[in-house]
């Protein structure tokens, strides 16, 4: 079968979305954030009540001071020191509730942005195409869902709870200074671009460092899963590639330090510049107001005040040199989880499509219904070149889609309503392809798929996913308990029906000597489990989601000849009137099918019952001598002997 490539569609951004060259972030994106902040509507009322508080407590301070030494110190007026000074204390505990309230605040809208974007990342990630997973790292997704969402949060606490208290406490501080002495208020002023500056130009450089980091991050991510799961650690003891892969990880880990150092270099930069700067601001408003002072046009409590005033003053500049350059790098996190956002599933639901189930009893149709294809060709998507290409491996990286092959070509046969069909053929035929077309894995590039009379297009996917039943070649089980595994199927499902689907699938003889039963852990992947005993794990799992349709690739293809002749014994008892459609490799089931399609590169060759096409003498022939003539003892005894 040809390799599943998928594409990555994405949503086309409007122009100012988009954004400039060299990974910076698009001017769409800070809009795109508000409308997650907003969702939390009582907790930014009170983040924006505890802000307005906790600025005017701040400009308030100084002021007071003030008070303290011209009406109190000077004058020798020890009861108004003592209520000026209780007055201080007391605003001070105002604006630490403000403080915790803020910090109450923005985290509740942090947690709930990052808690709403996971679920919405994941959710949209779950509605992409099979094509999508297999061009994209694991690793890669993981990293984008946790290390970038958790990154988003410092955006919207930063840029909303951050930059409104800032932009508030200077306006107030600035007010106060004018008002103590607009000469020393403007000379402070004329500093504050020198803060500002150094964090423009090092917030850009922290912007594509960040980004740089987080790929890294999730390539390390991707290389961790790949390779901490059972079959890449079997893989790397078989060829002896431990030491290897400890070197790959190394150097990846030591590209991850170095550019984790720069930015923690960079971002001192802004703290060191900050120190400085606010050192010889205050010489400045020291050495001015001193002159003032001493002159007698500046009183002393008024110098006083301004430099309390200028501290706190610097405080929210340095925070927003600092918070400028911080929410630059923030925001990467908020454009890369945008843009698995914006990935478009090239398998969709319409809006207007209809539940088979409704449009079932609203022909009074009953049974198993019938499906069909109608001159169905079909190519695997090419890669395409999207904006998330580093999500992938690059060896599945395309640029023409043109360039794939067909892997169907004008395909056309139905299987008949409660009938059991076989495909055949030789690998890379296009037999799997065609089992994937029917559930909606993905879409036909030309014709049409129906099932009962229905374009499935035109279904809702879950009433198409419910209909259909699929047992693979390598049946996935989670890391879970086998009751977990089987309840996938049901949710809900009695433990007598979890007993009797295991008993149809011969599987419950050897769950109920496990130590904990059905309870049992199966470990990654099923791992702790033979192949054989998988598939029938498999298999019970379809025996109890017990759809109309039933499509089985391969799905005996683990099991030894004794097993596999138990499990037909099972299936035709399963599988009786209900439309199914095979992959067959072995003699058993294409005996007993009702009719048996012979593929070949993407087209069928013959089709017939398996006496009709050993008579014609044609492919099908070619292949019964070549792969079933050598048939086993065992399945004789069972089945019966091949008919001459």
């Amino acid at each position: 079968m040809a390799s599943n490539k998928g594409p990555v569609h994405r949503r086309a951004r409007t122009s100012d979305e988009d954004g400039p060259p060299g990974g910076r972030i698009g001017k769409g994106t800070i809009r795109r954030i508000v409308p997650y902040a907003l969702s939390y509507p009582w907790s930014m009322a009170l983040l924006l009540l505890a802000t307005v508080v906790d600025a005017v407590v701040t400009a308030a301070g100084p002021l007071v001071l003030k008070k303290v030494i011209d009406d109190g110190i000077l004058p020798g007026r020890t009861d108004t020191v003592v209520w000026l000074c209780l007055a201080v204390a007391g605003l001070a505990l105002i604006e630490g509730g403000a403080m915790y309230v803020q910090a109450w605040c923005s985290g509740r809208i942090g947690e709930g942005v990052v808690y709403d974007l996971r679920n919405k990342v994941f959710a949209h990630i779950q509605r992409q195409s099979l094509a999508f997973f297999t061009r994209t790292q694991t690793g890669a997704l993981v990293s984008r869902l946790n290390t970038d969402v958790v990154g988003a949060r410092q955006a919207v606490t930063g840029l909303l709870s951050q930059l409104l208290s800032i932009v508030l406490s200077l306006g107030l501080l600035l007010a106060a200074m004018f008002y103590l002495s607009w000469q020393i208020t403007v000379a402070a002023l004329m500093m504050i671009p020198l803060f500002l500056l150094p964090a423009r130009l090092i917030g850009r450089r922290l912007q594509r460092i960040t980004r740089e980091r987080m790929e890294l991050d999730g390539e390390m991510s991707a290389l961790m899963s790949e390779r901490f799961n059972v079959a890449g650690a079997v893989l790397a003891k078989l060829y002896g590639r431990a030491e290897d892969e400890s070197n790959l990880f190394a150097r990846k880990a030591g590209r991850v330090r170095d550019i984790a150092v720069s930015v923690v270099v960079h971002s001192r930069v802004l703290g060191v510049v900050g120190t400085v700067l606010t050192a010889i601001t205050t010489a400045l408003v020291y050495g001015l107001g001193g002159v003032l002072t001493i002159d007698g046009s500046l009183e002393l409590g008024t110098l006083v005040a301004l430099v309390a005033l200028l501290m706190r003053l610097y405080g929210p500049v340095d925070q927003l040199s600092s918070l400028q350059a911080s929410a630059m790098t923030a925001l990467v996190s908020f454009d890369r989880v945008f843009e698995i956002l914006d990935l478009e599933p090239n398998v969709a639901q319409r809006p207007d499509a209809r539940d088979l189930a409704g449009l079932r009893d609203d022909r009074g149709s009953a049974g198993a219904p019938a499906f069909s294809f109608d001159k169905v060709s079909f190519r695997y998507p090419g890669g395409g070149q999207d904006s998330l290409a580093s999500l992938g491996h690059p060896a599945a990286r395309r640029t023409d889609a043109a360039q794939e092959p067909w892997t169907l070509r004008e395909l056309s046969f139905e299987v008949p309503a409660g009938q059991l069909t076989a495909l055949v053929g030789p690998s890379g035929a296009g037999k799997t392809t065609i089992t994937q077309l029917l559930p909606r894995l993905y879409d036909p590039t030309e014709g049409t798929v129906r099932l009962d009379g229905h374009d499935i297009r035109e279904l809702t996917l879950q009433s198409l996913h419910d209909a259909i039943g699929v047992v693979t070649q390598d049946a996935h089980l989670f890391h879970d308990t086998l009751r977990a595994n089987l309840e996938y199927a049901r949710p809900g499902a009695s433990e007598r029906e979890l007993v009797e689907a295991c008993e149809a699938a011969l599987i419950w003889d050897t769950v109920r000597t496990l130590p904990d039963g059905l309870d049992t852990v199966v470990g990654d992947r099923g791992y702790r489990l033979s192949g054989g005993e998988k598939q029938r794990i498999a298999l019970a799992r379809l025996l109890l989601k017990a759809p109309p349709v039933v499509i089985l690739d391969e799905a005996t293809a683990h099991l030894d000849s004794e097993a596999e002749a138990a499990i037909q014994r099972a299936l035709r008892t399963a599988l009786a009137g209900r439309t199914s459609l095979v992959i067959a490799h072995r003699l058993s089931t294409i005996r007993e099918a009702d009719q048996i399609l012979v593929v070949e590169a993407g087209r069928i060759r013959e089709r017939g019952t398996h006496d009709e096409l050993l008579a014609g003498g044609g492919l099908y022939a070619d292949l019964y001598r070549t792969q079933f003539a050598q048939h086993d003892p065992l399945e004789e005894a069972v089945l019966g002997p091949e008919p001459r």
